[in-house]
């Protein structure tokens, strides 16, 4: 397994312009390595699940941005039926991160069902994303993201990453900026000028 940060600031090095959609305990560890908060739509989202149809929305919207989604294994697996939506849309600029730490980190830190089992990238393969990756080492992560951000998606990247325990806990995620701060500083980013 991998430090969620460690391949956070791997991913961060590879993104360029890209808009990277952090959500829930993927938000602490993004927010510590990014460099272009304002390219950064990290949001408080009442919904766990939901993370991938914003991502899909902002995608379809903004075709000529490359968008960063980092998903949770738990939060995917509240919405499943995203997989076939974006796949059916196919937006070439969807990257869909999991952070695949096997619990429901948000709630409590509960195991996800069929923890030992369940292939978030074979599910994403057959549903017809453009390409599916898993990775549980850095150093092989390192030497590909190169490669995956140069191709077209949809695409599904798994990280297999530590469970961080004292997260589990907490019961919201903290943002710096306000809502209406994060969206009017990313129209700002996007417009043409």
């Amino acid at each position: 397994m991998i430090d969620q940060r460690d391949w956070m600031a791997v991913l961060e090095k590879y993104r360029g312009d890209a808009v990277v959609i952090p959500a829930y305990q993927a938000v602490k560890g993004w927010a510590e390595v990014s460099r272009f908060p304002r390219r950064d739509f990290s949001i408080d989202c009442p919904s766990m699940g939901k993370f991938s149809s914003i991502a899909l929305g902002f995608a379809l919207a903004r075709s000529d941005t490359k968008v960063i989604l980092m998903d949770g294994d738990g939060s995917l697996l509240m919405n499943l039926g995203a997989l076939v939506t974006i796949a059916a849309q196919a937006p070439t600029n969807l990257y869909h991160f999991v952070v695949q730490n096997g619990v429901y980190a948000t709630t409590g830190g509960q195991a996800i069902p069929a923890v030992d089992r369940v292939s978030f990238a074979g599910m994403a393969q057959a549903a017809g994303y453009a390409a599916a990756y898993s990775f549980d080492d850095l150093e092989e992560f390192t030497g590909e993201i190169g490669h995956i951000l140069s191709e077209p998606g949809p695409t599904l990247v798994c990280m297999a990453t530590t469970p961080e325990p004292e997260w589990a806990t907490q019961t919201t995620v903290t943002r710096d900026r306000p809502l209406l701060q994060v969206i009017r500083e990313l129209q700002e980013e996007l417009s043409p000028a």
